[in-house]
């Protein structure tokens, strides 16, 4: 493979934002209980913060001007990223010693820390999508985005998800179908939902959030697509995780199913759809569709 291209230069523009505003609403290192040591750890341990960026570049193309607005809302989807990872890394789950090229939660922290630091995650992301922007003039939007990602998050969305990943195997889930179900699920409708939270409190108009739901599915999946196409070809030191898991658990890919040159190709049909899903939105989608681009290159 060829070296990872260089992310594009929006997403080092608002990272240092996203970054400082996790530090202030996470609870402090040494606080007696212990939760917030292992909170920090897994949230600040790096990431390219997709998800948050996501939610700021949705609110920018659908004409939204400041970005205090959306900025700890973003924030709160990182937790919930976060969360899931933690737990997803679980002896229980995919079992996995390495996140973001360091150990992960409970090899630091123990199972049952890394179990409630995910909790915890959880419970304040939706503290801070329940109450941020502060006002009576937000509830509606914010009541809206709450409804939106707690239905990403739960049983028909990245929960559901993975329970179906789980199965692997055992539910003979190899047929496409199933397969782009699992990650529609598991993947694709979190970064839809991100997408959505940005266009909601920018107050974009419905065919709008039509256009960034089509846009969502598609990156979404793509971004899936080339995950798989990495565990095979990438190395652990490169991914941050360990590679070749997916195949020696027995599970699902991409790759399994459409080869590698197969994989990367549907991977930028994918882009192209996303791109094109753009054309609706009145404000500037520059942003989102260098994302798009970025996200199918990680394979090149």
């Amino acid at each position: 493979m060829n070296a990872s291209p260089s992310p594009p230069e929006f997403l080092d523009r608002w990272k240092p934002e996203v970054e400082r505003a996790l530090d202030r609403l996470l609870p402090p290192e040494d606080e007696p209980s212990g939760l917030g040591a292992a909170m920090r750890y897994s949230v600040l341990a790096g990431g390219k913060r997709i998800r948050p960026i996501l939610v700021l570049s949705a609110y920018e193309a659908c004409g939204g001007t400041d970005m205090r607005v959306v900025l700890e809302p973003a924030c709160a989807l990182e937790m919930f990223h976060t969360y899931s990872l933690v737990h997803d890394d679980l002896p229980a789950m995919d079992d996995d010693g390495l996140r973001r090229g360091k150990p992960t939660n409970h090899v630091v922290y123990g199972d049952a820390m890394a179990i409630l630091a995910g909790d915890a995650l959880q419970t304040l992301g939706s503290e801070i999508l329940a109450s941020r922007p502060p006002g009576r003039e937000w509830a509606e939007r914010r009541s809206a985005a709450c409804r939106e990602i707690f239905d990403a998050l739960g049983w028909a969305g990245m929960a559901g998800g993975q329970a179906l990943d789980l199965k692997g195997p055992e539910n003979d889930a190899h047929r496409i179908e199933d397969i782009l179900q699992i990650h529609r699920m598991k993947t694709g409708r979190f970064l839809e939902a991100a997408l959505q939270i940005g266009a909601i409190f920018a107050g974009a108009p419905a065919a709008g959030r039509r256009g960034l739901a089509a846009y969502g599915r598609a990156v979404g999946l793509a971004f899936q697509v080339v995950d798989d196409i990495l565990d095979v070809t990438a190395t652990t030191q490169a991914l941050g995780k360990t590679a070749g898991k997916d195949p020696l658990q027995g599970k699902a890919t991409f790759p399994a199913f459409w080869g590698l040159e197969g994989s990367r190709l549907e991977a930028e049909r994918l882009c192209r759809e996303a791109t094109e899903a753009l054309d609706s939105l009145e404000g500037d989608s520059g942003d989102l569709r260098a994302l798009a681009r970025y996200i199918v290159e990680r394979g090149s």
